[in-house]
């Protein structure tokens, strides 16, 4: 019998690519959302919609019969998280409960405050010391607590995204703000290390840590590595993806402050800042303990495949858009 994942979160960005991920490695998805799912899901054969709310958690168990994995893919936007992201993680959790299959979520590098280390493994030290942090913190908190309720499941970490459907990640909405003008904009010191998730890489690991349900037990937290680059290397890859020199720009952070309390966003990218300015990798080995090799494009086709989706034209010839 095929397997079975139920994807919250399926219209998202993230969730989209998680949710075709699976029904491509031919399990049958379930895909919650609250309005029509993309095109490329509605066409696929292995997705059944599920149309409510993400907190409607009777509704949600009844899809999540049958289910060996539930996916958390849910990500409210920036200046609601103190309002949502709790409350929709509780839901999720109650739903694995509930049905006993294996959460999955995906995790960020907040965890480990503004003072982070420059490499981060799954027994890094986390520190609450930014409002997203704590928040970061508590939602794993109380996923480990439910292992003792026979609750199994796993945070997988990593980088800022890039890639699939959409726009709203640092990728689109600051680097390549200016790129029609040659510019590249980028938020820290251009020599600064910086971790990257493609997203369609981050999705297939997704799908082979599930592979392995039956291995895991209790609470883990996994690390993907993907690419960790500094802003001179990601200009580089970027004057190569697309043909043309590109003159270095920085964050207006001055006008950002000046804004900040009066602007909802602003205020909460200058509260991140530090990811810019603090170095920092992820440590995969566990993850390829668990899987062996992790999926991995090279940049350069990631990249290509990440601009061709945003409508940014690649340079011609070499590698094509979706090698």
């Amino acid at each position: 019998m095929p397997s079975t994942v139920l994807i919250l979160g399926a219209a998202g960005r993230v969730g989209q690519v998680i949710a075709l991920a699976f029904a491509n490695a031919g399990w049958q998805v379930r895909a919650q959302a609250r309005k029509a799912l993309p095109a490329t899901l509605q066409a696929h054969r292995r997705v059944q919609p599920v149309m409510c709310d993400a907190t409607d958690v009777p509704t949600l168990t009844t899809a999540a019969q049958g289910a060996s994995v539930v996916v958390n893919a849910l990500n409210p936007v920036y200046t609601e998280w103190d309002r949502l992201a709790q409350p929709l993680a509780d839901a999720a959790l109650a739903v694995a409960r509930a049905s006993g299959a294996l959460l999955m979520q995906p995790g960020n590098v907040y965890n480990f405050g503004r003072e982070m280390p420059a490499l981060l493994t799954p027994t890094t030290l986390e520190v609450g010391n930014t409002p997203k942090a704590r928040i970061r913190i508590e939602m794993e908190r109380r996923m480990a607590a439910a292992a003792s309720e026979g609750v199994d499941s796993v945070v997988i970490r990593a980088g800022d995204f890039f890639g699939g459907p959409g726009r709203g990640t640092w990728f689109d909405m600051a680097l390549l703000t200016k790129l029609g003008k040659r510019r590249f904009v980028y938020p820290g010191p251009d020599d600064v290390a910086h971790a990257w998730a493609y997203l369609p890489d981050l999705a297939q690991v997704f799908v082979r840590v599930a592979e392995r349900r039956e291995q895991l037990r209790g609470h883990r937290r996994l690390h993907f590595a993907g690419h960790t680059l500094t802003g001179q290397a990601m200009r580089a890859a970027l004057e190569l993806a697309t043909g043309q020199p590109l003159r270095a720009a920085g964050m207006p952070w001055g006008l950002i402050r000046l804004a900040a309390p009066f602007m909802p966003m602003w205020r909460e990218l200058l509260v991140m800042r530090y990811l810019w300015q603090r170095p920092h990798a992820l440590d995969d080995a566990a993850l390829r303990a668990l899987i062996g090799p992790v999926p991995h494009t090279p940049l350069p086709q990631a990249l290509r495949c990440s601009l061709s989706e945003l409508g940014v034209a690649a340079a011609a010839g070499g590698m094509p858009a979706h090698a």
